[in-house]
């Protein structure tokens, strides 16, 4: 079994950073972000492979950074220079499967969700 606890959202003003955290109960070898507005659907922003490898969405390119220990774990996202429009429930989600897709389909573990809101 795979269980997801993400930790680390909270609310910023525009211009400000958060630092998301998501623990694994065991190791899968991709791992990624995805956030949800109200009332959309989930959206990828970041992934991260057993390599290292990683790739973002445009939106996320230049201010967000994925990693990972894998000692413990963990997925991280730094996210730096926030909008209002980052404004959003993010998920960690995992996948035994080739990293290589955003669609929310090929993730089979999630977890529960951190809020993020950027204030203006």
């Amino acid at each position: 079994s795979q269980q997801l606890v993400e930790s680390g959202g909270g609310s910023v003003q525009a211009g400000g950073s958060l630092r998301l955290s998501c623990a694994a109960s065991r190791y899968i070898h991709c791992m990624g972000w995805f956030r949800q507005a109200p009332e959309k659907g989930r959206e990828g922003v970041a992934r991260i492979d057993l390599s290292g490898r990683t790739a973002y969405a445009d939106s996320a390119k230049g201010r967000f950074t994925i990693s990972k220990d894998n000692a413990k774990n963990t997925l991280y996202l730094q996210m730096d220079s926030l909008k209002p429009e980052d404004t959003a429930i993010y998920y960690c989600a995992a996948t035994g499967s080739d990293c290589n897709s955003w669609r929310e389909a090929t993730y089979p573990y999630w977890g529960q969700g951190t809020q993020v809101t950027v204030s203006s």
